[in-house]
């Protein structure tokens, strides 16, 4: 016997196996989809879809060659299926420490901390106005932190390629922040 299995609706799958991979990963997977998403609740519903994916593969989960950069690259892509989800105006809430922590210098004033979460609000809206390509390859520059050759490798692609996306999604970003806070502006007058 080759130890407990779980029967999936599409294939069978070695549960020991899974669970190594889910204790191995499960933490980075978290922070990833936290990072993106802002939200506790979230980013555990992205962890259990990433893992539920990853079991109905079957045969295929186990032959991964890398499965650290392709369960990494699942909680982005899930968490900005999740963004995209929320598009509809909704913002998530954001607590002191992340407004805190997603700028350069800390706010004081709650009129300052209400303006980060503000813009942390719009800054993952925009991100999920993004065909998926170049908001997964924004997503790993900027909130995850991934170098270009690191990102270029994972998505087997050039470093021209993954250099020219985030120039022109960073100009596309640039362009809807500076429309977004002349509309805040013209509101408050």
């Amino acid at each position: 016997m080759r130890g407990a299995m779980v029967v999936t609706e599409t294939a069978p799958v070695e549960l020991a196996g899974l669970e190594r991979v889910f204790r191995e990963h499960q933490a980075r997977v978290f922070r990833a989809a936290y990072r993106i998403t802002g939200n506790v609740h979230d980013a555990e519903d992205v962890l259990q879809t990433v893992f539920l994916r990853l079991a109905h593969q079957g045969e295929e989960s186990r032959s991964m060659d890398n499965p650290a950069s392709y369960l990494y690259r699942a909680a982005i892509n899930a968490s900005l299926d999740v963004l995209r989800g929320r598009r509809e105006g909704q913002n998530v809430p954001l607590d002191e420490a992340e407004a805190e922590g997603r700028l350069g210098k800390s706010p004081r004033t709650p009129e300052q901390l209400h303006e980060a979460a503000e813009l942390c609000g719009w800054l993952r809206g925009a991100v999920a106005r993004l065909d998926r390509r170049p908001a997964e390859i924004f997503a790993l520059r900027y909130l995850e932190g991934q170098g270009n050759r690191d990102i270029a490798r994972m998505l087997g692609i050039s470093r021209v390629s993954v250099a020219v996306t985030l120039h022109r999604t960073r100009q596309r970003l640039q362009n809807e922040l500076r429309a977004w806070k002349r509309g805040r502006h013209d509101t408050r007058d």
